[in-house]
Parts: C-alpha cells; sequence; structure tokens
C-alpha cells in the first residue's frame, strides 16, 4: 500500500520547483483567461469549474509520471473535499435561509427601516461598522454576511450604490471581525497552531488591524460624500409603498436574525444556528404573511406546505410594484448555491492532487529557504499563506499549513510567535475572500449575489491588512524579540 504522508515527502526532495509551480500557474492564466476574455461574470455558471477539474487532472497526470499512484492522491482528494464538507452545508442552509426570509418578511423589513434611517452619504460606513460589530460578537464573517449582509445589499441597491462597493463595505467589516474575535474560529486557529496565548495574539493583532480599520472607514467615508446616486437611485417613498404594500411590516420580523445572531454568539455550531434560522422564518412566514402566502400559491393539493418547500430548496421571485425592488426580491433558494458547492469541490479536488503528489510540500519548501531577515521572513510568511489559498482554496490551511512551517524558524532568529500568529491572520485569514475559487471567495459570492472580482477592489480592509504587516514589518515597528530565560542557579551563583 502506498503511504499517502511519505510519498510526497520523498517526490518533494527532487521535484524541480518549476514542475511544482507549474499547475498554479496554468490554473491562473486559465481562469483569467476564462473570465477577462469569454465569460466574464457568467465564469462561476460552470466554465471556471471545468477549468479547475481539467487542471487538477493536469496535476495528477504529473503525479502519476512522478511516481504518486492515483489511489494515493484520490485518497488525499476525498480528505480534502471532507475537510470541506460544513461549509457545503452552511452554503446550502443559507440559500434556504436566503429564501425564507424574503419570503416571511425579514430582508424585507430591514430594507425597510435601512431605507427610512441611511442616506447614500453614509451608507457604506454605516454598512462596513455594523458589519464589523455583528461579525466581532458573532466571530464569523460567514454568518455577516448571511444576516445582515443581505440586508445590507438590499438597502445599498435601493439607495443606488454600485455592488462593488457595497460588498467591499460588507467584506472589509465582516473580516475585521473574523479577525479579531475571541469566538472566532481562525483567531483561535492562529493562535493554536503558533503556540501563542490567544489574547496576547489579539492584543498584537490589534497594532495593524487597527490602522487598517481606520483607514478603510476613512476611504468608504470619502466615497460616500462624493458617490453620486442621483442617475440610479430610487424615490425612497415609492420602495417604502411597495414593501408596505405587499408585506406585513413589523419588528417581529426581526426575530429570525435575531435569534439566529444570538444562537452563534453562544458558541452554537453554524449549522445548527441556521438551521434555526430557516425554522424560524417559516413561522413568520405562516404567521405574519398570510396574505402574501395566499397571493403566490398556485397548487391545489398543499399549497402552503409546496409554497415553503419550493423556497427552501428552489428561492421565490416576489413581485412588487416597484421594477427596482422586484430584482431585490428574488431567491433560488439551495439550488442557487449549487454552482458554489460544485466550484468548492473542484478546488478542494484540485488542492488534494497537489498536497499527495508532493507539489505544494515543495513550493513551501522553496520559499522558506528565502528567510534571512525579519522582513524577508514575514514576507515569505505573507506569500506562503497568498500561494496557500490560491493553491488549496481554503482558508484554514492557508493558516494552519504556513503556521506549522515558519513557528521553528521565528524562534530560531529570536522573534515571539506573536509575530507569526499576526502575519497568518493579516494575510491567511484576509486574502482567501478576494479569490474566486477559494471557498471563501466562493460564498460570499453566492451569498450576497456580488461577484468577487466585482468587490474586490473595495474590500479596502482586506486588501490593506497584508501591507499594514509588510510595512510594520519593514520598519521594525511593534516587533515582539523572546525574552532570554534567566538561569535562577546563576543569578545565586552571581549574588554569592
Amino acid at each position: 500500500m502506498t503511504n499517502l504522508s511519505s510519498t510526497p515527502e520523498v517526490e518533494q526532495q527532487s521535484m524541480h520547483l518549476g514542475i511544482a509551480l507549474l499547475p498554479i500557474l496554468v490554473l491562473i492564466l486559465a481562469l483569467g483567461f476564462n473570465v477577462l476574455f469569454v465569460y466574464g461574470d457568467d465564469a462561476l455558471s460552470g466554465s471556471s469549474q471545468m477549468i479547475i477539474i481539467l487542471v487538477a487532472g493536469f496535476a495528477a497526470a504529473i503525479g502519476l509520471v512522478r511516481g504518486v499512484s492515483w489511489k494515493t492522491q484520490q485518497a488525499s482528494v476525498v480528505s480534502t473535499i471532507g475537510n470541506a464538507m460544513p461549509s457545503i452545508l452552511i452554503l446550502l442552509l443559507v440559500g434556504a435561509l436566503a429564501g425564507i426570509w424574503l419570503l416571511c418578511g425579514t430582508v424585507p423589513v430591514l430594507v425597510y427601516y435601512g431605507v427610512k434611517l441611511l442616506n447614500p452619504t453614509i451608507f457604506l460606513l454605516a454598512c462596513c461598522v455594523a458589519c464589523a460589530l455583528t461579525s466581532l460578537v458573532s466571530g464569523s464573517s460567514w454568518s455577516t454576511a448571511a444576516t445582515i449582509g443581505v440586508a445590507m445589499v438590499g438597502i445599498g441597491r435601493a439607495l443606488g450604490i454600485p455592488d462593488g462597493l457595497i460588498g467591499g463595505a460588507i467584506i472589509s467589516g465582516s473580516y475585521f471581525g473574523d479577525k479579531i474575535s475571541p469566538l472566532s474560529d481562525t483567531t483561535n486557529l492562529a493562535a493554536a497552531v503558533t503556540e501563542t496565548p490567544l489574547f496576547d495574539h489579539i492584543r498584537y493583532l490589534l497594532m495593524t488591524t487597527g490602522p487598517s480599520m481606520v483607514i478603510s472607514l476613512i476611504l468608504f467615508t470619502v466615497i460616500g460624500l462624493n458617490l453620486d446616486t442621483s442617475q440610479s437611485a430610487v424615490d425612497a417613498s415609492l420602495v417604502l409603498n411597495a414593501i408596505d404594500e405587499k408585506f406585513n411590516v413589523t419588528l417581529w420580523l426581526l426575530l429570525p436574525p435575531a435569534i439566529t445572531l444570538a444562537l452563534i454568539i453562544k458558541k452554537i455550531d453554524a449549522i445548527p444556528a441556521l438551521f434555526v434560522g430557516v425554522l424560524a422564518g417559516v413561522a413568520c412566514a405562516l404567521i405574519f404573511q398570510q396574505p402574501l402566502l395566499n397571493e403566490i400559491v398556485n397548487q391545489d393539493s398543499y399549497p402552503m406546505y409546496r409554497l415553503v418547500m419550493g423556497t427552501l430548496y428552489g428561492g421565490v421571485d416576489i413581485v412588487t410594484a416597484n421594477p427596482q425592488l422586484n430584482d431585490l426580491f428574488g431567491s433560488k433558494g439551495m439550488y442557487g448555491m449549487l454552482g458554489t458547492v460544485w466550484l468548492i469541490l473542484a478546488a478542494m479536488t484540485f488542492g488534494g492532487v497537489m498536497e499527495a503528489s508532493g507539489m505544494i510540500p515543495r513550493i513551501m519548501q522553496s520559499v522558506k529557504s528565502l528567510a534571512t531577515n525579519f522582513f524577508s521572513l514575514v514576507a515569505c510568511t505573507t506569500g506562503t499563506c497568498i500561494v496557500t489559498n490560491f493553491s488549496t482554496s481554503d482558508q484554514y490551511i492557508a493558516v494552519a499549513l504556513p503556521g506549522r512551517m515558519y513557528a521553528g524558524l521565528y524562534k530560531d532568529m529570536g522573534y515571539a510567535s506573536e509575530n507569526l500568529s499576526r502575519t497568518l491572520e493579516d494575510t491567511g485569514t484576509v486574502t482567501s475572500v478576494l479569490i474566486p475559487w477559494n471557498t471563501c471567495g466562493a460564498y460570499h459570492a453566492a451569498v450576497l449575489g456580488i461577484g468577487t472580482l466585482t468587490y474586490l477592489p473595495f474590500a479596502f480592509f482586506n486588501l490593506l491588512s497584508p501591507i499594514m504587516t509588510l510595512l510594520f514589518a519593514w520598519f521594525m515597528i511593534k516587533i515582539k524579540h523572546i525574552e532570554p530565560k534567566i538561569d535562577a542557579d546563576l543569578i545565586t551563583a552571581s549574588a554569592k
């Protein structure tokens, strides 16, 4: 039997770096051509998935030529996909959540009050702050996007804000909390793999995270003050009247997101918390939106049952008196998430093949050898995190793998583990959502209905974080060194 863990190590010793990088370069070039010149925003409908699968086959062929059996590669693929299954389940539940929260009136009510309270000038700032606070208390960018993020998309579009800016504000705020919240899985993971006390890690991380967030908020404020929405903004009164005519507007409809966030804050896992949110949405639809349900049903047998089930798995389209709202009040339910699920499966297949064939370990080995001083050490860590996000499509691997790789090197060079844990979060956590085929990028694009490349230029916090950590390293700002251990016996002898 082929040994899964040992085979890649044997292969990486003699593998040329160019061979290890070849599948990644082919993937980037092929996806770039596919998106920029052929399919554009429609690339995730299937063409990008096929490219990833084809390049995974190319990488697998290289592995076979180099003596890594298909059985070994397949085992790695299955293991990698298994690690992604919780994300896939969350994605499907979010699809059901989006549909039922639309039908029950939760999303329309959030849009209703958002339009009443906000205006285009302050929207981007308010959106970023609201998402930051939500992710800070929930510890999850995914949950934030699925709840307040979806509502902010509706409000922003109703106010005439461009999609890219809306998505950038949501992503920036969501990843602020995901990065520093003690409830965040990536925050705990970065601390764990580097053996850094959690709150020491968070305190040290705030030194770079704080300035990145302040600059982001300033940018969103300046853009908001200079934003011209006169050509696209809708009349607020028309929006409010259209929602009021179609839905029973009541604050009780805020219960589903409130319950969901409360469960997440209580450290209930995302899957059961979202499932409860779906059930709460069903209950609110049956209690508060009977006139709307009666208007939509078109079946003779079990009409309400068919409507609710159809909304969960197939989505719903609600027609209002305002044509611009009709685009907002549509959802494809679980069905709408299947393209993203396909993308994740394809990306995990590619990552599993690259890992089993020894290509990822070979790349990491080469990058690690470049670290000669503190700045180059941080730069190598940054590059490793980003390359891992590109090649494995998984944010957790992009934090855990470089964390294991560089922990000893930071210690040998006399630098405290907080330097490494901070760099992992500043680069591995926040860049995952900027890559279309990464699980994070695919998830947020599907949930928000805004393409990854559309929001990428405006996700200021995520773009600034890696730059900030490199600047701190270059100018040696707040760099913590390992304190030398004091030998008690030596002190005693010296005193005598």
